[in-house]
């Protein structure tokens, strides 16, 4: 009995969001977690490195015990102990141990680390803002009514960025650095995003000729995804707009979820 008692307390301040101790540990887990990655980042500078890294090294180790134990502590509390190592939460968790006990036997390792900030999305949980992620909602259905068009441009996109990537590599050659077809179409990619590294370049006439019009072409087909995006979130929020009519102004065109008048103010009517 007592330890079905202890159980559920471990499970409250574990697994609960409400005020009190559940939500201290989640911030308390958070601020730790932050705290890792952070000695990470620094750990990664040659000169702190230097001067600190037998203790970032140990610091690295005590939040990995911490780490384990908590998500031991998980996998004892949790009512359904199979659902929670296999949800996306659980992987992440015991993702966030094993580079440090893999760094043993496979140097460098401990830097897989960083998949540790992917736990502070508790914080979405902790302060419950997923009420508030409508307008995420949003965006993510005007992406997945865009795919097709989208789709198409990418594969447009491909298309001149090996037309372009061939033609170099006939007219410039190795002479120039484009020593093969993939070579050549990595310089058309940099070339048509405007990135310009300008780690290869052409030399001859032809090949600057070619260079331009694949300049000018990037400037005409960059700015197509954004309108397409743009195109499916003013239908995307026209959806959201019904025929709800005020019963005080008589006038329509409120959203769903609207509960006062766009107009006059007044109280809406519940949607029939």
């Amino acid at each position: 009995m007592a330890t079905a008692s202890i159980k559920m307390r471990l499970h409250r301040i574990i697994f609960g969001t409400e005020p009190g101790a559940g939500r201290n540990f989640d911030i308390l887990l958070i601020v730790i977690i932050l705290s890792s990655v952070g000695a990470l980042f620094v750990d990664s500078v040659e000169n702190i490195h230097q001067k600190y890294g037998d203790f970032l090294f140990a610091a690295e180790v005590f939040f990995t015990i911490l780490f384990t134990l908590e998500y031991a502590a998980r996998i004892y509390c949790s009512p359904d102990r199979r659902a929670y190592i296999f949800s996306f939460y659980g992987i992440v968790d015991l993702l966030a141990t094993i580079p440090t006990y893999l760094s043993i036997f496979l140097p460098g390792a401990q830097h897989l680390l960083v998949i540790r900030i992917f736990r502070v999305l508790r914080v979405f949980r902790v302060f419950k803002l997923f009420n508030y992620m409508s307008e995420a909602n949003v965006l993510i259905r005007s992406l997945i009514s865009s795919r097709r068009k989208i789709s198409v441009f990418l594969i447009s996109v491909l298309t001149l960025i090996v037309v372009f990537g061939a033609l170099m590599y006939l007219i410039e050659g190795p002479k120039s650095g484009f020593t093969s077809l993939p070579r050549s179409m990595y310089w058309a990619i940099v070339t048509v995003t405007t990135v310009g590294y300008g780690d290869i370049a052409p030399r001859t006439p032809l090949g600057q000729l070619v260079a331009a019009m694949a300049m000018i072409t990037s400037y005409a087909i960059i700015a197509i995804p954004t309108g397409i995006l743009s195109a499916e979130l003013i239908q995307e929020s026209q959806r959201a707009i019904t025929n709800r009519q005020c019963d005080n102004c008589k006038k329509f065109g409120h959203e769903k979820e609207s509960k006062y008048c766009r107009h006059c103010g007044e109280k809406l009517s519940p949607p029939s």
